[in-house]
């Protein structure tokens, strides 16, 4: 006995090492004690989509599971690549025979049960779990004792099997067509074990396979030792005990046996695996046992209690058989030769089979021995066998599980009882947000009252929910899912199973009913009530999920202070933490056909939190007919666990995170894959009710545009359902290019398509099937207006060759005991390949979880719509929207400040064209001006062409999202050409005034006073010369008198010489005469121009459309005429003052440019319908005031360059000179100090001034609130709010533009309060002083003989910056006497004194400087950010379209038409409409627009073409206008001349804090 003890230690020594050895040979090693998971086998790695062969013995077992997850029969198939030596001698004639005798070495081989058990051994229970799952699709034999051979213990697998669910029709059900549909373990059947005992000649696992199979489909379910490898030697896996069912069809032709038996193998001899033996004596009907050599001694058979019968199978052809050993045991054993089988000479294979099955068959009807694996449990304890569901975890699980579970004895009362707020009160809250976004019901009631109704039902519905207390089942269910990681899966899987097992008995009966009825249409309350019994009875454990978000959802309906509330806060984040360990999340509730959008949203935010930020996503999205095994083609493709069994169709959506590993991150460029699986399209349960193709529409929508890839399981054979199907893809695919979603990819699925030759055949079927898509997207585009979609591939990206997949039937055979077809799940795994390369290909970024997020939120709220395209909104398409104007705001302004300094410097060279300063070559003005607008066409292409290019380049980008907005490309584009266009006729229009100026100047100003100046010095000259030579000495009033006499002299003959005053009037009237002829008007002679433009602008017509309309004043056209007259006015005004203050003489361009002002904006508001004569009247009145300024500046003009004042302001200047010149006095700081004076500082102040403008609109528009049009918009709103100033609220709704243009100018002061004008206007001065300085050094190393040239030298190197004073600069020259080195050293002194001094004189901006500027920051602000102008053509809302080239004009924020003084005509009170909301309403509107005629709101886009509003039913819409007007409706009610608007009680409701958070969902400001 000691040394039986000795030998058993040596032996497990030696098995141990052997353990540890092949572990780390399969490189697992480090997963026997922290054992590998299914989330880990379920990453996408390289191996997924690699087909490299094993090389090594670690790839046997990764190639075996890839296979085994993708349900491969041929996954144990798998064997090294040995390299083939090849041999020389072969090639030669002597051919050594001996060779093919040789054994071939079989030593590195493993063999597939080696694997198995390694694999087994080295896997959490999840993971056994899901492998017994996939092995017993394939048909493949299960572990049902699993030995260790390191401890010598075994395990049975009683969690592994849990989930293996088995469909079967004994006979007495075949005539029924009835069936069987149980958990395996949990199945009383007969079990029948075969063993051996020592050595064996016979197969066993052979002979059971042959046993198994019929004769129309062979399979080996057990390995045996003519499969590939099977004669490899063992190691770890003797000692284990598979177990396999046979499970009948209910034809008789084809079953082997009528009722299902259960079938185990021990691998191995029974001496040495005594325990195993015992197991199955005691769990089997029938014990066979197989043997070539019986001892005498047969102890080992008789010991053992056995219930079992024992059958002995021989072969009597071995060597070693003994007749007498067998009749010894058998007399010992009490056998009679009906439990004997012998193999003889006689007797084949299948003649063995054919008996052994009688034997088999005999047993199964007469044996009352059954019994479940669960039950074997308590056998396996008895003999000390580990059973693997006695962990701790999985116990504490089941118990907390079963405390649930166990109480259900009716599902419908239970989930009323236990799981209240999701059955009829989540349906009615569906039915209300359904009646929210597509108004049905609201009959005459006011839009806005009938919504407050419903948000106050809503409320009610929610405070309903939160009255019911926490029940029983759900507090342990989240207690439960609270639990640690490993103890959570246990409990999660425990609950479905039992959920399973409590629904299928049910479901079974319902649906057995639902088939009879539906066999007859007229049938249909019944079909529905029926429907609504199965939806009743399914219970699973994303039921108890759906709780769980309606309990969340409806605690966030109360105060945020409630206890209640902050104690469910963290379930989002409990949910967040399954999503990550791939447990789906029930997208779309199929029971009720709604999304808890709040409950999603959360656990996605909570996602996002708990993975490191900015984690990117890429979504697989299956589509199809119901039950054509969409979720099979995913459990396949990806291993993910969603339902599939009959008895519970997939309803609704559920999606599913799998993680991306980290060598296929980068190739990806994502860090998980999103799988989303859908209920079917077409449902017959759901086909039975109305809404059936609107409910199919909205989740094909809502998954389409989720998606990257979408697959899309369609049957040629059904030609009128996939027609009705691929209307509905198609329209999902239109709806997303529509609104912007990048072109999805679209893979067509054909299964249970087997033929060889399918692709090539199918080539007819391809181009019909392409035919079907075109003409459905014709249809499609017809339905959505959007016809200009002809084929589908202008919707999508598709080709028929690479877009169409065909995979073989599941099934290779006929279920129940057909194995999964090996075909099928190849043809699967090649287009998982397929589907990971176009993911990998995507041009654009994948979305983050936030992202994803908002795209779910912002297309189920589309899809509820009716009219999804007009209604889609997206904080993404909003954000990548306002990046670009950002962008583009940016380029824009580049491009106008360049072209701002290009002018600058091109007006300072027209400015000293005749002068010392000149450098210009031209030595004609007309010429100078037609080659600098020659040239500032070249540079104004050549910024356009950098405009766009930065355009095509942003298009290019991958991030950003910059697809979303594609559909604007050709707007910004457009904006680029017309920006060019105004820029071209603005820079001609400026450089021709300032052209025409000079002229003026050089030929009535300059030369008259440079003649003059030169008679005074030459008369002075001539005194001091004839004084010298005389002598003569003269005192300075003898100096006075005699220059008095020169200067009255001089100044007789200017009086000849006065300047001839233009008629600007006159200028005017011919201007106006010429423009009025293009449109073929005859300018009125009646009304002078000098009348005009006195009183302020009033429009009254006598022919007005008066409109008696719902609420619309009967003077509303009069109003918008006048508010148009007002905005054209105002601009003009504006360009009118502008140039005043420039200065300057008058040109004609000034009033061309006013009069283009008009025509402009008359062109872009031709809604407003107005009649010729208007155009004449207000023409008249804008020229007549323009023309009277025009006069005063051009007057001023003439009187500040007079001659004669020039002279007599310089008389005394000129008198000091000439006693300086005299009496010989050195004049050097002297005149030093005047030329910097009176011709630099000037220079230099004109020079700041005109950069001071640019500069503070850089500065401004660094400012978030200034960056684009919609940022601007929010500013002025949240400011508003946050004075909350009534008056304020009457100013912006009344008169917008003056309050945005007084809000901007307010802006820069305060801006400016902070930040200083110094830098600016130090930087502009340091340039001045330092080109000054340059020019004094340069001109001292000229060549210059005397003072005039070298001051001459001096100007004309700064000409092209500063333009130096002609009228300064000749009274300066006149009579000076400097010495040339002597005036350089204190001209330096002087130029930094004035740098000086203009650095004290720099002051903080305020108003009047800032009016001083060249260029108006707040007018060029305005310009820049007020947009087109146009209102909403119902509530007056600013449109917040972005580019100039827009064609559609949007407002983010729409209000109550009350605040645009609407009234409604029976009662005056101020109407509280909202334009958002009646566009989804069945009311109707008339207007001037309409004719008078009632138009529905429904179809405004057919009279206001320009304008799109999407519906916003949320009653959170307008919020911040709702607030405003509940808030002030009184005031508004007293200066709108109204009574006050019976404000909807969920108005008043709204607080300032939501009315804030309104104002920035409007705008998605995060």
């Amino acid at each position: 006995m000691d040394g039986r003890k000795s030998q058993s230690v040596k032996k497990s020594a030696i098995t141990e090492t052997k353990l540890e050895n092949l572990l780390e040979d399969l490189d697992i090693k480090q997963y026997y004690e922290e054992k590998l998971s299914l989330g880990r086998i379920l990453e996408i790695n390289k191996k997924t989509i690699t087909d490299q062969p094993a090389k090594s013995n670690s790839d046997l077992l990764w190639c075996f599971l890839k296979k085994l997850m993708m349900v491969n029969v041929t996954a144990r198939n798998v064997k090294l690549v040995s390299e083939s030596v090849s041999n020389d001698k072969s090639k030669g004639s002597n051919v050594d025979f001996d060779d093919l005798f040789e054994c071939p070495n079989t030593g590195n081989k493993l063999n597939p049960l080696d694997i198995i058990t390694a694999l087994f051994l080295c896997s959490d229970g999840f993971l056994q779990q899901e492998m017994a799952l996939k092995m017993s699709l394939c048909q493949f034999s299960v572990p049902l004792l699993l030995p260790n051979c390191d401890t010598n213990q075994c395990t049975l697998m009683l969690w592994a099997m849990r989930d293996i669910v088995k469909k079967y029709r004994p006979q007495s059900l075949s005539d029924s067509k009835g069936f069987i549909e149980d958990r395996i373990v949990l199945s009383e059947l007969p079990m029948i074990s075969f063993v051996r005992l020592g050595e064996c000649s016979l197969s066993k696992s052979e002979i059971l396979n042959k046993f198994l199979s019929n004769s129309q489909q062979h399979h080996d379910t057990f390995v045996h030792r003519n499969m590939k490898c099977g004669d490899s030697p063992r190691a770890l896996s003797y000692g284990l005990t598979e177990i396999t069912w046979y499970l009948p069809g209910g034809n008789t032709s084809i079953d082997i046996f009528s009722q299902p038996v259960a079938v185990a193998n021990l691998r191995g001899d029974i001496a040495s695996f005594d325990t195993q033996y015992s197991f199955l004596c005691q769990t089997s009907a029938a014990v066979f046992v197989f043997f070539d050599h019986l001892c005498f001694d047969c102890s080992l058979l008789t010991k053992h209690l056995h219930k079992a019968q024992i059958f002995l199978v021989g072969n009597y052809e071995s060597q070693s058989f003994s007749k007498d050993a067998l009749k010894k045991v058998a007399t010992e054993m009490d056998l009679t030769t009906n439990n004997i089988i012998i193999k003889t000479k006689l007797k084949n294979d299948a003649d063995l089979v054919e008996e052994l099955r009688k034997k088999i068959t005999d047993v199964v009807e007469n044996s009352n021995m059954k019994m479940t694996i669960e039950q074997m449990a308590d056998i396996a304890h008895e003999l000390g066998i580990l059973v693997d569901e006695d962990s701790p975890e999985c116990q504490t699980a089941k118990k907390n599980a079963e405390a649930i579970t166990a109480e259900i004895q009716d599902i419908h009362k239970f989930k009323e009882d236990q799981l209240p707020r999701q059955g009829k009160i989540w349906k009615e809250l569906t039915c209300l947000e359904k009646e929210e976004f597509q108004p049905r019901n609201v009959g005459s009631k006011n839009i806005e009252d009938y919504k407050s109704e419903l948000w106050l039902k809503k409320q009610g519905m929610r405070k309903k929910q939160n009255t019911y207390d926490m029940s029983t089942a759900m507090t342990c269910f989240i207690s439960a899912i609270s639990s640690p990681r490993t103890e959570r899966f246990y409990f999660l899987k425990w609950m479905r199973m039992n959920l399973d097992n409590l629904s299928l008995v049910k479901l079974s009966e319902l649906r057995e009913k639902y088939k009879e009825k539906c066999k007859n249409a007229k049938n249909k309350e019944e079909i529905k009530e029926i429907y609504e019994q199965i939806s009743n009875s399914s219970l699973g454990t994303e039921h108890f999920f759906r709780e769980m978000g309606q309990i969340y959802e409806a605690s966030l309906s109360l105060p945020q202070t409630d206890l209640s509330r902050q104690q469910l806060q963290h379930l989002p984040k409990l949910f967040a933490k399954l999503l990550l360990d791939g447990f789906p999340l029930e997208l779309v509730d199929g029971d009720a056909s709604n999304i808890p959008l709040r409950w999603v949203s959360d656990v996605l935010s909570q996602l996002s939190d708990l993975v490191s930020p900015n984690r990117k996503i890429l979504v697989v999205t299956v589509l199809g007919v119901q039950s054509t095994g969409k979720s099979t083609l995913l459990n396949t493709m990806f291993g993910v666990q969603f339902a599939v069994s009959s008895g519970r169709c997939t309803r609704g959506a559920f999606m599913l995170l799998i993680k991306i590993n980290e060598d296929m991150k980068k190739v990806l460029k994502c860090d998980f894959m999103l799988i989303i699986d859908t209920e079917g399209l077409k449902s017959p349960e759901l086909a039975q009710l109305d809404n059936s193709y609107e409910h199919d529409n909205e989740l094909a929508t809502l998954v389409v545009g989720l998606s990257d890839v979408t697959i899309v399981n369609v049957a040629m054979e059904n030609s009128t359902e996939m027609k009705d199907i691929l209307q509905i893809v198609v329209h999902a695919f239109l709806r997303m290019k529509e609104v912007g979603k990048k072109k999805p990819k679209c893979q067509f699925v054909h299964q249970n398509v087997s033929d060889v030759s399918a692709h090539e055949k199918n080539s007819r079927d391809r181009k019909l099937l392409l035919e079907q898509l075109n003409e459905m997207t014709q249809v499609a585009a017809k339905m959505e207006k959007k016809e200009e979609n002809k084929s589908f591939t202008d919707v999508m990206e598709y080709s028929p060759d690479t877009g169409n997949w065909y995979i073989p039937g599941l099934w290779n055979g006929n279920p129940p005991m057909a194995p999964v077809n090996a075909g099928y799940s190849e043809a699967v795994y090649e287009l998982k390949k397929h589907i990971i390369q176009l993911l990998g290909n995507c041009e654009s970024s994948a979305n983050d979880i936030m992202e994803f997020k908002e795209w779910v939120t912002s297309l189920w709220t589309a899809v509820k719509q009716e009219n999804f395209i007009f209604s889609f909104r997206n904080s993404l398409v909003a954000d990548a929207y306002v990046r670009l104007c950002t962008e583009f705001n940016k380029w824009e302004w580049e491009f106008k400040k360049k072209m701002y300094t290009w002018v600058i410097n091109a007006e300072t060279e027209i400015s000293n064209f005749g002068t010392v300063a000149a450098k210009s070559e031209s030595s004609d003005l007309t010429e100078l001006l037609t080659s600098l607008k020659s040239k500032a066409s070249r540079v104004l292409s050549t910024w356009e062409e950098e405009l766009l290019e930065n355009l095509k380049q942003y298009f290019k980008q991958t991030e950003g999202h910059v697809y979303l907005v594609e559909g604007y490309r050709e707007e910004f584009s457009n904006s680029a050409k017309s920006l060019r266009k105004e820029m071209e006729r603005s820079v001609f229009n400026q450089l021709t005034a300032a052209a025409e100026n000079r002229r003026k100047k050089m030929a009535e100003t300059e030369k008259i006073i440079e003649s003059h100046i030169k008679e005074i010095e030459k008369a002075v000259c001539a005194l001091i010369y004839e004084c010298r030579k005389k002598k003569v000495q003269m005192s300075d009033k003898e100096l006075d008198k005699e220059f008095d006499k020169i200067w009255n002299v001089t100044l007789k003959k200017l009086s000849s010489s006065e300047q001839k005053t233009t008629d600007v009037f006159n200028n005017v009237s011919q201007c106006l005469k010429i423009n009025l002829s293009r449109s073929s008007v005859t300018y009125p002679s009646q009304k002078s121009l000098q009348d005009c433009g006195r009183e302020p602008f009033k429009y009254t017509s006598e022919k007005i459309l008066h409109r008696v309309a719902k609420w619309f004043n009967t003077d509303d056209h009069i109003m918008a005429v006048q508010k148009l007259s007002d905005n054209i006015i105002r601009d003009c005004t504006q360009f009118v003052s502008e140039t005043v203050k420039s200065k300057n003489n008058y040109s004609d361009t000034y009033i061309q440019e006013i009069l283009h002002i008009i025509d402009e904006k008359l062109q872009n508001n031709q809604d407003v319908k107005t009649k010729i004569e208007f155009e004449v009247s207000l023409k008249q009145h804008i020229c007549g005031f323009a023309a009277r300024e025009f006069q005063k500046m051009h007057k001023a003009f003439i009187q500040a360059n007079d001659p004669y004042r020039y002279l007599m302001k310089n008389k005394e200047k000129f008198r000091d000179d000439f006693i300086d010149v005299f009496h010989e006095r050195d004049q050097c700081q002297k005149k030093a100090e005047e030329f910097t004076n009176k011709c630099l500082k000037p220079a230099v102040e004109v020079f700041i001034n005109r950069f001071l403008g640019p500069d503070i609109i850089g500065e401004m528009m660094t400012c978030e609130q200034f960056s684009t049009r919609m940022s601007f918009q929010y500013s002025i709103l949240l400011d508003l709010l946050s004075k909350d100033d009534f008056q304020n609220y009457v100013s912006y709704t009344d008169s917008y533009e003056d309050y945005a243009k007084t809000w901007i100018l307010n802006k820069i002061l305060e801006r400016f309060s902070t930040v200083s004008l110094f830098e600016f206007e130090d930087q502009h001065l340091q340039s001045c002083i330092r080109s000054i300085n340059d020019a004094i050094d340069k001109a001292q190393r000229g060549k210059s003989d005397d003072l005039k040239t070298f001051v001459e030298d001096i100007c004309k190197e700064i000409g092209d910056k500063l333009v130096i004073s002609q009228d300064a600069l000749g009274a300066f020259m006149t009579m000076n006497n400097a010495d040339k080195e002597q005036f350089a050293h204190w001209l330096t002194v002087s130029v930094n004194e004035i740098a000086e001094d203009l650095r004290k004189e720099s002051q903080r901006l305020n108003k009047t400087k800032l009016q001083q500027l060249r260029v108006q920051p707040q007018n060029e602000l305005f310009n820049k950010l007020i947009g087109c102008g146009k209102q909403c053509p119902f509530c007056k809302a600013p449109c917040d379209a972005g580019g100039g080239g827009h064609t559609e004009h949007f407002a983010s924020l729409h209000r109550p038409e009350g605040l645009g003084r609407f009234k409604w005509n029976s009662t005056k009170r101020l109407a509280t409409e909202i334009c958002s909301s009646s566009v989804n309403s069945d009311s109707s509107f008339r207007c001037s627009a309409t004719n008078d005629k009632w138009h529905p709101y429904k179809r405004y886009k057919e009279m206001f073409p320009d304008w799109k509003i999407p519906p916003d039913v949320s009653l959170e819409a307008s919020d911040y206008w709702k607030y405003v007007m509940a808030k002030h409706n009184s005031d508004f009610a007293k200066i709108y001349d109204a009574i006050p608007a019976d404000i909807p009680p969920a108005w008043k409701q709204i607080t300032r804090d939501q009315a804030e958070k309104s104002l920035k969902e409007s705008f998605h400001i995060k």
